[in-house]
């Protein structure tokens, strides 16, 4: 186990470094105007971060609501003894519930149980992992979807919390065995 840590903990230092060297080094040996096709992909984000601007106030009035009314306490305590038996913490409840809706939310969380629990106990490193492991659904159904002007989500809101939710099983389980 010890050694499976050692080499996860090296990889990790080349990870980055080889994706922002590897992707433009790839793109020049394509014989791809890097600079240029990045220029223009930034001009093309501004442009749909101005016609997102309508659904991201949506989403994030509709987040503030559900945290004001004090259904989110109410889906804590309503999960808190299923999730206790299959040995998910009731601490991380709040990221499991936050995290598919808002990532700045879901970045409070943890600050906040940073500031409760200390940076490096399980808790802290459950919820760290689920924020980085899952994604903020609806966010981003409401965001990209609205951008291109799709009414009909069909498949892609269950698809979406059930990855979702299996990424928030699988971190308890991965740091309870790297770290537990």
């Amino acid at each position: 186990m010890e050694t499976f840590r050692n080499v996860i903990d090296i990889l990790s230092v080349f990870v980055l470094p080889t994706v922002i060297i590897g992707f433009p080094l790839y793109g020049l040996y394509k014989r791809v105007p890097v600079y240029e096709e990045f220029v223009e992909g930034a001009k093309e984000g501004f442009k749909v971060a101005v016609m997102i601007i309508p659904y991201l106030v949506a989403i994030l009035f509709a987040i503030g609501m559900f945290r004001a009314s004090g259904a989110l306490e109410f889906l804590i305590e309503g999960a808190r003894p299923i999730l206790g038996a299959i040995g998910i913490p009731p601490e991380v409840i709040p990221m499991g519930i936050v995290r598919p809706l808002t990532g700045s939310g879901s970045a409070a969380i943890v600050v906040d149980m940073i500031n409760q629990y200390g940076e490096d106990s399980l808790v802290v490193k459950i919820a760290a992992t689920m924020y980085g492991s899952s994604e903020t659904t609806f966010y981003v159904i409401a965001v990209y979807f609205g951008a291109v002007n799709i009414k009909k989500t069909r498949h892609a809101v269950p698809a979406g919390l059930i990855a979702d939710f299996f990424a928030m099983i699988l971190a308890v389980y991965v740091v309870k065995l790297l770290f537990g």
